[in-house]
């Protein structure tokens, strides 16, 4: 009846450990999980097996763009993700979220526009995104 979450039985190829910090911008595929903190953009091949995860203790400043994304921890910019996003109840974006599917748990906070692309599109000459307003 309900698909099962890509995410869940996802594997991991990367992991940043919570006493990481890096600054500049980072280019994956796979799966990478973050419980550091990365000062710069973060970005994942468009590939349908790629998914971000940040956890609680982990932060990004600087833009996402990965397919798949599930957040628990906090991020400084935009997000895209054109799969699908899961903002869990520690979740806090400051930045616009464009996404195709989101699901989002009590508590997580978004303090910047949602933005809903049809078929995971980027915009790039596609009718023009809906937008929220701002929460």
């Amino acid at each position: 009846m309900f698909k099962q979450k890509q995410t869940k039985n996802a594997k991991v190829d990367t992991l940043i450990g919570t006493k990481t910090r890096i600054n500049g911008d980072i280019e994956f595929s796979g799966g990478l999980h973050l419980d550091g903190y990365i000062n710069g953009n973060v970005k994942g091949d468009a590939a349908v097996g790629t998914f971000l995860s940040v956890s609680e203790q982990g932060g990004i400043e600087g833009s996402v763009i990965a397919p798949n994304v599930l957040l628990n921890g906090v991020v400084k910019g935009d997000i895209e993700a054109s799969g699908r996003i899961e903002l869990g109840a520690k979740a806090r974006v400051l930045g616009n979220v464009n996404y195709s599917v989101i699901e989002t748990a009590v508590g997580a906070q978004i303090n910047g526009k949602l933005i809903h692309r049809v078929n995971g599109g980027t915009g790039g000459g596609e009718p023009g995104p809906k937008e929220s307003p701002e929460l």
